[in-house]
């Protein structure tokens, strides 16, 4: 029955695409119709495929968690090269990517008072270690990041500075910019108030009792204390504890090492364009992973995508352009993998026609944003118009912001392009062990993969390259 619905779904969207190819060619400058009959056929097999979901069960069944710096972060690279090297792309390649190593030991936590039980936690990437026999503090409660700050100078003095700040769900994640404020800062601003250790909400839109995890950093001349975040079910837990109005006591016991400077590498694979071989589409995700989950939804199923796009838009020849798929390393530390390769490729960057990263799930695709030169906008408009069957928006504002790998590549305003997800239940699973491969939808991955191919052949195959802005 699955089989027979996906078949019904697949016809109508064909249909769809059939009718907008008409109506496109009779005003396209930049394809013939026989570009356009192609869209349609890479569309009807990237729809029916299974490689993306076949490539996502290798990685994360065969290499598991890609932490960088583990032996799963190698194990990572090296699939990665196989893998592009077996889908048959001209050149595969790596490029090293410098980056702080910091390796998790263990981590628990517990209510020592008024009322003793278990806490789940995680600690927060850099955190330093407590004492062996855990660190053990009354809590301060704070709302959000904001209430700590405008806070006494010596009003967390002594304690643990909870930090219960509620994510909003949103389909494209805008809850996430304000709740991550907290995680990367918290134990800054809390050391500053006298606090000897951090302890927050996850950034997350769940209610199950799993800890997410991500980075956190420290400042130079602040004291460093132990950083960490407990599940949401658990900050409601010892919120209620704390309302109660008695002294709450908490021991935290978190054994982690910042090892120096570890090296990984970005894997990237590229079919070669027969026209103009040095222009060429950048799409991609980052291959490594937090260490707690086998890193199915960040970022297993964007380096699936992009890498099933890219083969699936070259189904019907060499692009005009070249289509490079590119898998960044240590994006979970820092993004110094996208750092290294916009320091790495910077002569070259000009040559980019369109870029875009997924790394945001495996969710449908349902808006399509460009951040282009004025003068590509009527292209931009015909990709969007063969987007639109597989109901996928048009937000025509111009003001796409791409990935956060491709955050290094906006100072040399190189054309960027947002192919976004639904993200409404995304922080459910985000930087948790829970982050596992039963959470991606292999008929979601298809309309991914299809959507991302139609992109990458379009911005290849055009008569006419896009220019940034």
């Amino acid at each position: 029955m699955k089989k027979r619905f996906t078949s019904v779904v697949s016809t109508l969207i064909l249909a769809s695409l059939s009718f907008n190819v008409v109506q496109a060619h009779a005003k396209s400058d930049n394809f013939s119709a026989e570009q356009l009959s192609h869209v349609i056929e890479i569309k009807k097999q990237a729809l029916e495929s299974d490689l993306a979901w076949d490539l996502v069960e290798s990685l994360t069944t065969e290499v598991g968690p890609r932490m960088p710096g583990t032996p799963g972060d190698e194990a990572g690279v090296a699939w990665a090269v196989a893998k592009f090297k077996a889908m048959g792309f001209d050149k595969v390649w790596t490029e090293p990517a410098t980056f702080p190593k910091w390796i998790r030991y263990s981590e628990s936590a517990s209510v020592v008072s008024p009322a003793p039980q278990t806490l789940h936690i995680t600690a927060l990437g850099n955190s330093i270690s407590t004492p062996k026999e855990g660190l053990e503090a009354q809590v301060i409660e704070f709302e959000n990041l904001a209430e700590l700050e405008n806070a006494a100078d010596n009003a967390a003095k002594g304690k643990i500075v909870f930090i219960n700040y509620h994510m909003d769900r949103d389909r494209d994640g805008n809850g996430y910019g304000p709740a991550v404020k907290a995680r990367s800062r918290g134990a800054v601003v809390a050391a500053q108030k006298g606090a000897v250790g951090y302890v927050m909400r996850s950034v997350s839109t769940a209610t199950h009792r799993f800890a997410h995890t991500g980075g956190s950093h420290y400042k130079e001349g602040v004291t460093k204390i132990v950083s960490s975040a407990i599940s949401n079910a658990d900050a409601d837990q010892l919120h209620r504890l704390v309302a109660l109005g008695k002294p709450v006591t908490i021991n935290i016991n978190v054994q982690a090492k910042s090892m120096g400077e570890g090296t990984s590498y970005n894997v990237i694979g590229e079919f070669t364009g027969s026209e103009f071989p040095k222009e060429h589409v950048l799409i991609g995700g980052h291959l490594d992973s937090w260490d707690l989950g086998t890193g199915a939804l960040d970022d297993g199923a964007g380096i699936a995508i992009t890498m099933a796009a890219a083969k699936f838009a070259t189904l019907k020849g060499q692009p005009k352009r070249s289509i490079r798929v590119v898998l960044f390393a240590a994006e979970e530390f820092g993004l110094w993998g996208a750092k290294a390769y916009a320091k790495a490729n910077e002569k070259t960057l000009s040559n980019i026609v369109a870029a875009a990263e997924s790394d945001f799930g495996a969710d449908k695709i349902w808006a399509f944003e460009s951040n282009v030169h004025a003068s590509s906008l009527p292209l931009v408009n015909e990709i969007a118009a063969m987007l639109k069957p597989l109901n996928v928006e048009y937000i025509a504002n111009n003001a796409a912001r791409n990935g956060p790998d491709l955050i290094p590549l906006r100072p040399f305003k190189v054309p960027a392009f947002a192919l976004s997800q639904d993200g409404t239940d995304y922080f459910d699973y985000h930087h948790t062990a829970d982050d596992t491969l039963d959470k991606v939808d292999p008929i979601k991955l298809r309309h991914n993969v299809a959507s991302y191919a139609i992109f990458a052949y379009m911005a290849a195959n055009a008569k006419t390259r896009i220019i940034g802005k």
